[in-house]
């Protein structure tokens, strides 16, 4: 472990990436307690001291910027639910948002461009939303004589954050190691633990007088239960099917090429932990445009039961994870393209025929090991919040699957780009020992 750390700032290029990675976390820490003008922050996290159930989470994963309502309040989720209207755009939906999506690179940067425009649209509507709900939420104390120039320009600042979030998540991608969207996702979650853990110590020590033996036990037993999910975790993240694939010879000029056996590695959660942001976004997005109209019982009723943790939310959910876990996967590997382009190499799957065979049984293969994927994704989702309801754990401690899922998945993502480096550079990385 030592010996692979010091490997690492051995690597000059290696060295700067790291670097600049942690410049940017730490520009969005600070970002994350800047508060915006006008808004009477003391008021708001009194309020919310005990915790809310309806923005929890979207606190969590900003590292609790929303709760400080600071520029960086509403986060990056309006790129993700950005982000996933375009893919769903781009499935035969609008022809040239598809034509743009076959094109390669040049195809993805104008479709980049696309999800940025309706990044600032989200924006300034979860902005607009997420100000006057509060407001109306806290008896219109939070932003004290509030007009509509008030509200747009709290819309307008929060906006901004998003798309500094964006340019900043952008710049890590470019520059530095990971995913930058993930890896700042990651670091708002990091950044909330030594609270939650604060908040338990204090819930089941401090607040109940002596610490009694149940106490003792019900922390022992969420702690077997955390190191349970993370141990599931990375055993499924690291599961592969393996398709064996054979390559025909073949003569070209006085060469023979081909004849060797190699594999299709097919991972079991091939879309990682995007599809779990994807449906946090997508849930979460009803229940801030419902801030509009706080007053009205449709609002109210959306407030009460879409939430993740309500028994409704939770099964929309479930059902949110599993088709983007199917969509997602199957956005990234083409079953049709890969048997199209074994077909073109001279390779084959022993016992199946080239062509349309192979792209069924590659379709069908992967449609199984991603259900599995998907089903497990969800069980880890929901079954610390289960625990958390029935542990009676703090209401400001959100203990989500959720969460431990993005940190694992971004820290798993981040260790194998690292190891390729090392690897490149014939350097022994955490894996290769």
């Amino acid at each position: 472990m030592f010996k692979t750390v010091s490997n690492i700032w051995k690597v000059e290029d290696l060295r700067k990436r790291i670097l600049f990675t942690l410049f940017i976390l730490l520009v969005y820490r600070i970002g994350s307690f800047i508060p915006v003008p006008g808004v009477n922050k003391d008021v708001f996290t009194q309020a919310n001291q005990s915790g809310t159930d309806l923005f929890g989470l979207l606190n969590t994963f900003s590292g609790g910027a929303l709760f400080q309502f600071s520029i960086f309040a509403i986060g990056i989720m309006p790129y993700i639910t950005s982000s996933i209207i375009v893919q769903l755009l781009s499935m035969d939906v609008i022809p040239k948002f598809a034509e743009w999506a076959k094109e390669g690179e040049n195809g993805k940067r104008k479709l980049a461009q696309i999800t940025r425009y309706g990044t600032v649209i989200l924006g300034l509507v979860q902005g607009f939303g997420t100000a006057i709900g509060f407001n109306r939420q806290y008896q219109y104390d939070m932003i004290p004589g509030a007009t509509i120039t008030d509200y747009l320009t709290i819309a307008i600042i929060l906006t901004a954050g998003t798309a500094f979030l964006m340019w900043l998540g952008e710049q890590i991608t470019e520059k530095g190691i990971g995913n930058g969207i993930s890896v700042l996702i990651f670091a708002g979650i990091v950044a909330a633990i030594p609270g939650h853990i604060r908040s338990i110590y204090q819930h089941e020590f401090v607040d109940a007088g002596d610490a009694t033996f149940l106490n003792i036990i019900k922390v022992v037993v969420l702690v077997i239960v955390i190191v349970a999910i993370i141990v599931g975790v990375i055993f499924v993240q690291q599961g592969i099917r393996k398709i064996p694939v054979q390559y025909a010879k073949r003569v070209v000029g006085r060469k023979m090429y081909g004849g060797q056996s190699t594999h299709i590695p097919l991972k079991v959660n091939g879309a990682g932990v995007i599809p779990v942001i994807f449906a946090v976004s997508l849930l979460m997005f009803p229940v801030t445009i419902a801030q509009f109209w706080s007053t009205h019982e449709w609002a109210k009723w959306i407030q009460n039961n879409m939430p993740y943790d309500k028994p409704l939310g939770m099964t929309f959910y479930v059902l949110l994870i599993i088709a983007f876990t199917f969509f997602y996967t199957f956005v990234q590997i083409n079953p049709v393209q890969m048997a199209d382009q074994m077909k073109k190499n001279g390779g084959y799957i022993p016992g199946i025929r080239p062509g349309k065979p192979t792209s069924s049984y590659i379709t069908r293969v992967m449609s199984r090991i991603t259900l599995s994927g998907a089903i497990f994704l969800s069980v880890i989702s929901i079954l610390p919040v289960l625990f958390g309801t029935l542990a009676d754990l703090p209401r400001d401690v959100k203990l989500g699957g959720t969460s431990l899922l993005i940190v694992i998945g971004v820290a798993l993502d981040t260790m194998k780009q690292i190891e390729t480096q090392l690897i490149k550079r014939h350097y022994k990385g955490f894996i290769n020992k």
